[in-house]
């Protein structure tokens, strides 16, 4: 069982965490950042979540799913989500790299599009690059994600 305080502070760091973890994600094919950091961010989000809430909190807190009767534990459908995502970004981060050779460019290849007008930030640039990296940040969310709460099972 966890304090109040670090259930108040958890609210608050979070939500934190998990901008700033997107802000490094964005910014990864200009700046210092991108899929690998934004994903060891977010994963440290969900390690104060499961410190300060328990490993079943996402099940049942976030998600409302219940256990039922007869099915398998909701530690098990976590860890099988998680597992899940590491595969989907693996794959996406896979696909991104090869696409570039089938339009006869070389290997991860990577080219931007510039969109002007945009409210509040009027001109943004976007990378291909950002889907390799969605892909990475996946890889590494998931993997990690599912070492903490098998490890954390034990």
């Amino acid at each position: 069982m966890t304090t109040v305080i670090m259930r108040t502070t958890a609210r608050v760091v979070v939500p934190i965490i998990l901008v700033v973890a997107a802000s490094l994600f964005v910014e990864g094919h200009n700046l210092p950042g991108g899929g690998f950091i934004g994903g060891v961010l977010a994963a440290t989000a969900f390690v104060v979540i499961y410190l300060a809430f328990d490993l079943d909190f996402l099940e049942r807190g976030v998600l409302g799913r219940e256990v039922e009767p007869g099915g398998p534990p909701s530690r098990d459908r976590v860890v099988l989500a998680y597992r899940r995502l590491f595969e989907y970004g693996l794959a996406i981060a896979v696909v991104s790299a090869l696409v570039p050779m089938a339009l006869g460019y070389p290997f991860l290849s990577q080219t931007f599009w510039v969109f002007e007008g945009v409210p509040i930030y009027h001109h943004v640039e976007i990378a291909s690059a950002l889907a390799f990296d969605f892909g990475v940040m996946c890889v590494v969310l998931g993997g990690l994600l599912t070492i903490l709460s098998v490890v954390g099972d034990e």
